[in-house]
């Protein structure tokens, strides 16, 4: 019996059939691995009668498919022969026959869709905002847009004046928002006249819930993510969160039960690390006693949300995106963004909103009892003015 267990790096097979050529695949796709012949899901070696033969089989026949090389030896076992191929992972994608298998996990499986795409690009250095979309030109974009961006830069002071002097087209190039001669898709969906046109799902869903089964109201956020921005922060502090209102002597003060500066940093957090290749809006769902903002995506390799919620490196799921919203002074390049949204939260109302993964990132608001203090802020306030008339 063998002392490994099957695991993301280990595949056992009893008998060798050609159609495992694609878990061969997956390895190399993956992070290589190892796959024993003559050995049973438990670990025990069963062996074959004709290991010598597929020690010269298998090698030609996966270098004929895939085009790869794999090492094999023959090892024996209480006078049992089994063999070990040994994959390497490969830095180019590996087909098998126009397929494309990943390791991933225990099992293996066929790359398709939106996940291939990620795949594809991953192994090409590239990312989804990165890549250059055909048949449109800057003619495309909104120059109303791209004013919006100007201005924010010059008053966040992160671009020299002079050169958003330039024309609409020079300033696309000095943003690294070309490739060649074609426009990225950051470029459409940061100043794009109509982003839904070439990129679904690229809007905000907002919704007021009474439970999570009833829907109250809800409102949806188009045009470009510069936009996207400032038109969610209106609305959630203008239609759907309540202001508590106080007075400081004869000043008005309104009170919101979070911080608008955290929320702004968990909505550019959002917009900035979605993933727009999964087609799904960025959704913010308020409650009576709560908001939550989520955004499908995923962490980068080997990173949790403890990993978020520590001191930790700036890795954007779109770089290009974060390169101009940090130019527009909208977000920092340091990885600060959940400790701002933390640390904000705390000191506007000694709340820590909470994080978690599903499918993507939600950060949780929870809001503070406000209302609390007001009757007996009330009850004193009547007591001042009755002993007041009374001393009269």
């Amino acid at each position: 019996m063998l002392s490994k267990q099957e695991n993301q790096d280990i595949e056992f097979k009893e008998s060798w059939r050609d159609e495992y050529i694609k878990w061969i695949c997956g390895f190399a796709n993956a992070k290589g691995g190892k796959i024993y012949i003559g050995v049973d899901d438990s670990s025990h070696v069963v062996g074959i009668d004709n290991a010598k033969k597929l020690l010269e089989d298998i090698p030609n026949k996966v270098r004929d498919l895939l085009g790869v090389i794999v090492d094999l030896k023959m090892l024996v076992e209480n006078d049992k022969e089994y063999l070990e191929i040994v994959i390497e992972p490969y830095p180019y994608p590996v087909s098998y026959k126009g397929q494309y298998h990943y390791r991933t996990g225990s099992s293996k499986q066929e790359l398709k869709g939106a996940s291939l795409d990620k795949f594809l690009l991953a192994k090409q250095g590239k990312k989804w905002d990165g890549v250059p979309v055909p048949y449109v030109s800057v003619e495309d974009l909104d120059s109303r847009a791209i004013d919006i961006f100007k201005q924010k830069a010059i008053k966040n002071k992160r671009v020299e004046a002079e050169i958003l002097d330039e024309s609409d087209e020079v300033i696309i190039e000095k943003l690294h928002l070309k490739d060649g001669d074609y426009l990225k898709r950051a470029s459409l969906l940061l100043f794009g006249k109509d982003c839904e046109k070439y990129i679904t799902g690229s809007y905000i869903k907002i919704g007021y819930f009474k439970t999570d089964n009833e829907l109250i109201y809800q409102d949806r956020v188009n045009g470009n993510l510069l936009e996207q921005v400032d038109k969610t922060m209106d609305l959630i502090f203008t239609k759907y969160l309540k202001a508590y209102i106080s007075y400081d002597g004869i000043q008005r003060v309104e009170n919101f039960p979070i911080s608008q500066l955290a929320f702004r940093e968990a909505l550019t957090n959002a917009i900035v690390h979605k993933d727009y290749g999964e087609l799904t809006p960025i959704q913010i769902s308020i409650y009576d006693n709560k908001l939550l903002i989520w955004n499908v995506g995923e962490l980068p390799k080997d990173w949790t949300v403890e990993t978020l919620t520590q001191k930790h490196s700036s890795k954007p799921y779109n770089p290009a995106i974060a390169n101009v919203f940090f130019f527009a002074g909208l977000i920092e390049s340091w990885g600060r963004g959940i400790d701002k949204i933390i640390s904000e939260s705390e000191k506007f109302n000694g709340i820590t909103p909470k994080f978690r993964f599903d499918n993507g990132l939600w950060v949780e608001f929870y809001f503070k009892e406000l209302m609390d203090d007001i009757p007996n802020k009330l009850e004193n306030k009547l007591t001042k003015i009755k002993n007041l008339f009374l001393n009269l």
